[in-house]
């Protein structure tokens, strides 16, 4: 599974009263399919996990699933505090297509690092699904250590490490230390980005497509366009994905492949233009391209966090709405510091 380039965290939006609004999340998954993103991350931290029921995460996972282009990389996250409870939603995102599972530290209990080894290894040997490690120690209070984090990267179904430590020293550790994971062949389209397990499903449902008319009459129940699937095989080892925006350009200097990043949340073409950059050897531009979403990612994510980002997305096009209690939404003279700020990040 290749994992490069850029993937908005998406928000979960919520009616006023707290109830899912599904269908404004419907809108936001459809529109950042239509982005040049390489893909998009649901059920992550900007997506409130923590504040939905197993029943109500099921439900966003459908629906975005449903919403989303099959071009685009599907990240399911799933991390529950034990290993059981996880593998049964990655269980459920394996059924809804998704391409890889998302699973932070566990953090309720204090847990050694031979307890993180046994989460992800017992998760990662169950799972239908590539797993993706999730550190965030400034919500979880743990930070994976490289060493253990190396040693995980040596599991066939551990494909990588989303870090949002905020170092871009310690991306640079990453990399370092897990150069000798072992490397996998994964699919590529012929311009050699991913190939999602979605779009190889299009394509065998067109490919096995039989019309009413061949059977003897009628109408075309669909359209009787069969598209020839086209593939390619890039040799990938681990992938390390950056969380911090303000830091993406350092992250991918340092070996980062990309970054699942909350500011793509609100504004995805701001964080797509340092990623492509920086693909098309233009550090000059690159640098750039950061300096402008520093005060955004340090301010709007950094000082107002998830009420910040959801007030961010309502100025961009997609539906923020209120964050879920006990999250208090910003008052006026926070959304107006957001509002200048955002002001140059327009989509």
């Amino acid at each position: 599974m290749l994992l490069e380039g850029i993937f908005p965290a998406a928000t979960t939006p919520f009616y006023p009263d707290g109830r899912l609004y599904l269908k404004k999340l419907e809108h936001n998954v459809e529109r950042y399919s239509r982005t040049s993103v390489a893909g998009i991350t649901i059920l992550g931290s900007t997506g409130e996990a923590v504040m939905l029921g197993d029943d109500e995460s099921r439900q966003v996972l459908r629906h975005a699933r449903e919403a989303a282009a099959p071009e685009k990389v599907l990240i399911a996250g799933v991390a529950r505090e034990s290993v059981s409870e996880t593998f049964r939603l990655a269980e459920y995102a394996a059924d809804q297509q998704y391409d890889a599972v998302l699973a932070r530290t566990p953090s309720y209990y204090p847990y050694s690092s031979l307890d993180i080894l046994t989460y992800y290894r017992a998760l990662a040997d169950r799972s239908p699904l590539p797993v993706i490690i999730y550190s965030i120690p400034k919500f979880t209070h743990y930070e994976i250590p490289v060493e253990v984090v190396a040693e995980l990267a040596q599991h066939p179904n551990i494909i990588g490490i989303k870090d949002s430590s905020g170092s871009v020293e310690r991306i640079g550790a990453l990399a370092a230390a897990t150069r000798n994971a072992p490397r996998r062949e994964a699919l590529v389209t012929p311009v050699f980005t991913a190939l999602t397990s979605r779009m190889l499903l299009v394509a065998t449902m067109q490919e096995n497509f039989i019309s009413a008319e061949s059977l003897g009459g009628g109408v075309d129940i669909a359209p009787p366009h069969v598209r020839v699937m086209v593939t390619r095989k890039k040799e990938v080892g681990f992938q390390i994905l950056a969380g911090a925006a303000n830091l993406l350009f350092g992250s991918l200097e340092a070996g980062a492949s990309g970054g699942i990043l909350a500011l793509a949340a609100p504004a995805p073409q701001a964080c797509q233009e340092i990623y492509t950059a920086w693909k098309e050897n233009d550090p000059a531009l690159a640098a750039t391209k950061q300096q402008r979403v520093v005060e955004a990612s340090t301010t709007v994510l950094g000082k107002y966090g998830i009420p910040g980002v959801k007030h961010a997305c309502d100025l961009n096009g997609y539906y923020g709405g209120r964050p879920r209690l006990p999250l208090l939404p910003l008052n006026a003279e926070q959304q107006a510091e957001v509002a200048r700020i955002m002001a140059d990040l327009r989509n």
